[in-house]
């Protein structure tokens, strides 16, 4: 029982370090633009660029492809790994 115990305040552990881990990556959208391909990008509060495709099966953003969705999602946080590598503002060119 004891070892039981300890295997489950292990996994407690580790799942709070995993949603804290997570939620440092998390940033706001705060517009769009496209990039040389057409696809949609993201500008987050951080200044990362993230792509939001709508690509079915893989990707399912259908939000992405009208401007009221985009609109809708303002404000809406993804995760920016670039932000957890530590990686500099990207530079709309």
């Amino acid at each position: 029982n004891k070892r039981l115990v300890k295997v489950f305040k292990a996994v407690h552990f580790s799942h709070e370090l995993y949603r804290c881990y997570k939620k440092l990556m998390k940033q706001s959208i705060i517009g769009y633009h496209k990039d040389e391909e057409n696809d949609w990008v993201a500008e987050l509060f951080c200044g990362h660029f993230q792509h939001v495709r709508h690509n079915p099966p893989f990707t399912n953003r259908p939000w992405v492809v009208v401007e009221p969705g985009r609109d809708l999602m303002l404000g809406s946080e993804l995760n920016c790994q670039k932000c957890d590598l530590g990686d500099p503002k990207d530079i709309l060119r």
